[in-house]
């Protein structure tokens, strides 16, 4: 049996260690207690809302969202920023079940909808969210800035 409840200061723990497989899977160094400290800040200043999904009496996966707000419908937009799935339980739905609890929210929030991005050489992700209703936005080219 699964369950997904918002992430709090009482997860912290066990969300930064999937927080921490999550940024070892985009080639980042590991390095657990900076995760820690940077979701304990999120989460403190009410900046995410982070969805975590429980199986086998455990946290298994999360997705996390920011606020944006969206010129054309003037609503906020939900940036689906980070959706992680423990190796050890994918395939079994739980990433498409973390995914409609984000589109809940969206209703819940009267948002206007779910903006991500994710790397161009990550299948899983490229076959995932085009299932899960997402479509993909050719017309635009998306560029950072770094400081």
């Amino acid at each position: 049996m699964k369950q997904i409840e918002i992430a709090t200061l009482e997860h912290l723990n066990e969300f930064a260690e999937l927080f921490d497989s999550y940024r070892v899977f985009y080639e980042q160094p590991s390095d657990l207690e900076r995760g820690k400290s940077f979701l304990k800040e999120r989460i403190t200043n009410k900046e995410t809302v982070t969805f975590l999904i429980k199986k086998d009496n455990k946290h298994v996966g999360f997705a996390q969202l920011y606020s944006l707000y969206h010129y054309k419908t003037l609503k906020r937009q939900w940036l689906l920023s980070d959706l992680f799935v423990d190796p050890a339980y994918r395939g079994s739905g739980l990433a498409i079940n973390l995914i409609d609890q984000c589109k809940q929210y969206c209703i819940e929030t009267d948002a206007c909808g779910l903006l991500l991005e994710t790397q161009k050489t990550n299948k899983i992700g490229n076959s995932l969210y085009p299932k899960c209703g997402f479509e993909l936005d050719s017309e635009h080219n998306y560029y950072n800035w770094w400081n």
